[in-house]
């Protein structure tokens, strides 16, 4: 029999954390976060962390989990949560996988193959240093060239998926958007429910706006700032996260205040519109909007457990 699996996911700020908590402590269930910034320790206030006195006892896994100069990737992810899977079934509890980023989730609940190389390469080495002498947009084009439909998925900013993609065609002489399409149509090991959250986009804007505001309030100023007094580097993985990259800028002189915010708010509505992209375009997923419930998180958790018990999942 398939083991049960939980997702909650949906654009920043569409309310996953508070769903998730009610939900798990109805069903007995335990929270692995999906979230690229929240595995970090010290970056609490631009990833919106959740605190674990707002955690209600339900236990979470993958928040404060690295330090910023490590890297964190789907690779590291998919070996992380496969481990607290397994803590979690051997407890007899459900998993519940919630998290923004849809490419974590997907390559765990259908167990992807990204063709990784962990080792770096001299084709990767040699492709860093093209991007670092004539520009990311340079190496982009060369993805372009070979693998059109690789190119029009990743930012031209993502050096290290634009530069893995190339490797992968120099040395198999395959696109990796066809090899992660084979990926795409595996089964699934498990019996899950793949809950989408999303709400109207003037409310959901409204609600990022309101995120960011809070963000400045608490202080996410010297938050970025003791980072960079440790010796973190903007440049690191971790600092690509919205909100840090911008305060980083703001710190170096290269905007206001007032325009670092803006931007923060700008970036997260553009990264909140991509997510929803990705996730209308994975399978069986299951969009929940808020307005149809009255925008009543209780109505909307009921028919999420209805639909847990649907599945057999509780």
């Amino acid at each position: 029999m398939k083991k049960t699996l939980v997702i909650i996911s949906g654009p920043t700020a569409v309310g996953k954390t508070d769903i998730s908590i009610n939900l798990a402590k109805k069903i007995n269930g335990e929270i692995i976060s999906a979230d690229s910034i929240q595995v970090y320790k010290k970056m609490d206030i631009g990833s919106a962390k959740i605190r674990p006195e707002e955690m209600q006892g339900v236990t979470h896994y993958m928040i404060d989990e690295l330090e910023p100069d490590e890297d964190f990737n789907v690779y590291k992810f998919k070996e992380l949560a496969l481990k607290y899977l397994d803590v979690i079934y051997s407890k007899g509890k459900i998993p519940i996988v919630v998290g923004g980023t849809g490419f974590y989730v997907q390559a765990l609940l259908y167990d992807v193959d990204f063709a990784e190389n962990e080792e770096n390469t001299d084709i990767r080495e040699e492709l860093y240093n093209l991007a670092e002498e004539k520009g990311v947009s340079f190496l982009h084009k060369i993805l372009e060239e070979i693998d059109p439909e690789s190119a029009s998925q990743i930012h031209e900013n993502n050096i290290k998926r634009v530069a893995r993609a190339i490797e992968y065609y120099k040395q198999t002489g395959c696109k990796i958007s066809e090899h992660n399409k084979e990926q795409h149509l595996k089964d699934s090991p498990y019996n899950f429910a793949y809950f989408v959250l999303n709400r109207k986009r003037e409310e959901l804007y409204n609600r990022i706006n309101k995120r960011v505001d809070i963000m400045h309030n608490k202080g996410i100023i010297d938050e970025v700032a003791n980072l960079k007094s440790l010796g973190y580097s903007r440049n690191l993985t971790s600092m690509q996260g919205i909100g840090y990259k911008e305060i980083y800028a703001f710190l170096d002189g290269e905007c206001s205040e007032d325009e670092a915010f803006d931007k923060i708010k700008q970036n997260t509505r553009h990264f909140a519109k991509r997510q929803l992209t990705w996730f209308r375009r994975e399978k069986c997923v299951e969009m929940l909007e808020y307005e149809e419930f009255s925008n009543d998180s209780n109505l909307l958790l009921d028919e999420m457990i209805k639909r847990l018990k649907n599945k057999n999942i509780i």
